[in-house]
């Protein structure tokens, strides 16, 4: 989002409110008219019809705006998703807990070198594939969101959209890297508390379960390669391109994937559309009613009392728990800079800049709808038949496991 003159009123977030508390509660009241995607798609517009006409009368840039921001968000999501939908991982690693905490680890280091969505999607599919023999296995994709959707991707640019568009406004490229304690401190905590998790997990499953498991272990192999090039065509055109071209060439990659990649692949994959069209049909309405909010906000922002790094750590990521973490991002870098810090780096101090930047990268994954791969991972898990927590049950995983890890960074680097 831009600043703009145009500051609606307060009770104008209450579509916002309404559009999250329809993600919360309708999966639970209303589950067979929650499951379409038009419907979903049907409740974000009357959410937000009211607000695109407030904003067509009194800034209709703005809502230009919001349009080019959720066509470059889906695009990227969407091409990420289609081109490592041809990437088939055959084989079957056996799910033991060490196993499957190297994975995570992996992801986290992934995620800063393609971005936490191509991560995802990238990792998501074997990961499934290796854990199908087990039973209690939803725990597992609570922590690959927490650690390869979000936390993971801090160290470049590349890594989380916040982070690219700090870059864009002139953070130097490698400043990300000074995130590498918190990086390293938040990921090593993650690991541990999730190998604990498993080892409990893996010893509840039966017998037949954990046999079945080491029995069917077989070589990891990989068909469509070539997607992985794809991949990185597509890093490469969110590095060095603008809107339009950047959209543009990330569409091109998206068709000549899906022209090259044999059918059977996909097929393989089990890979359909409805997982992205989940993701497009619900961050519609997101996008379009949270207009309101972050206006109010940037206007207001100043009059928060926000001067130490925590403060920033904690406004700017409880706020990414529920609003896009990228123009929340801007948001508060903006209200940082109009206080008169140390201009170390992009108008504010590089405590603060760190305080901003993990706190939007690292609180995105406090809910489902913090950072886009998080839907994802979710829908992609459920349509291959595991049932994952409710918006609620996800958030009681971030308030048992990330609320108190934040707790403590906030006194180890912001205080």
């Amino acid at each position: 989002m831009t600043p703009t003159s145009f500051v609606p009123a307060s009770g104008w977030v209450i579509p916002f409110a309404i559009m999250l508390l329809s993600i919360a509660v309708l999966p639970l009241a209303a589950p067979g008219f929650w499951a379409s995607n038009a419907r979903k798609l049907a409740v974000g517009f009357v959410l937000g019809l009211p607000v695109l006409v407030l904003y067509a009368r009194h800034d209709p840039d703005a809502l230009l705006h919001v349009a080019g921001d959720y066509t470059s968000f889906i695009v990227l999501l969407g091409s990420l998703f289609v081109i490592s939908g041809g990437v088939l991982v055959t084989g079957d690693i056996e799910a033991r807990p060490g196993v499957n905490t190297a994975f995570l680890a992996v992801g986290a280091v992934l995620a800063s070198l393609v971005g936490t969505t191509g991560a995802s999607v990238l990792l998501v599919r074997p990961l499934l594939a290796s854990n199908q023999e087990r039973r209690e296995v939803a725990h597992t994709f609570v922590f690959f969101i927490f650690v390869v959707s979000n936390i993971g991707g801090c160290l470049t640019p590349l890594g989380d959209p916040p982070l690219f568009l700090g870059y864009l406004m002139g953070v130097p490229f490698t400043w990300t890297l000074r995130l590498l304690p918190q990086w390293l401190f938040a990921n090593a905590v993650l690991l541990a508390v999730y190998y604990v998790w498993d080892v409990r997990a893996h010893g509840r499953e039966t017998a037949a379960a954990v046999a079945r498991d080491r029995a069917e272990v077989r070589p990891i192999r990989v068909t469509g390669r070539r997607n992985v090039v794809f991949l990185l065509l597509v890093v490469a055109s969110v590095a060095w391109l603008r809107a339009p071209w950047r959209e543009a060439a990330m569409l091109a990659v998206s068709a000549v994937s899906l022209a090259l990649t044999p059918r059977a692949v996909r097929e393989a994959n089990r890979f359909t559309f409805h997982a992205i069209s989940e993701v497009g049909a619900l961050f519609a309405g997101i996008f379009l009613t949270m207009v309101p909010a972050l206006d109010i906000l940037h206007a207001r922002g100043a009059a928060l009392g926000l001067r130490a790094p925590w403060h920033f750590f904690w406004a700017s990521g409880l706020l990414s728990s529920v609003l896009d973490n990228a123009p929340t991002y801007l948001t508060f870098v903006a209200v940082a800079q109009s206080l008169g810090l140390p201009a170390q780096v992009a108008g504010v101090s590089h405590d603060v800049l760190a305080a901003i930047s993990t706190g939007a990268v690292f609180m995105g994954a406090n809910t489902y709808i913090g950072n886009g791969p998080n839907f994802m991972v979710r829908a992609i898990v459920e349509e291959r038949g595991v049932r994952m927590p409710t918006f609620g049950g996800y958030m009681l995983y971030s308030g048992a496991v990330l609320i108190p890890l934040f707790v403590v960074m906030t006194f180890v680097f912001f205080r």
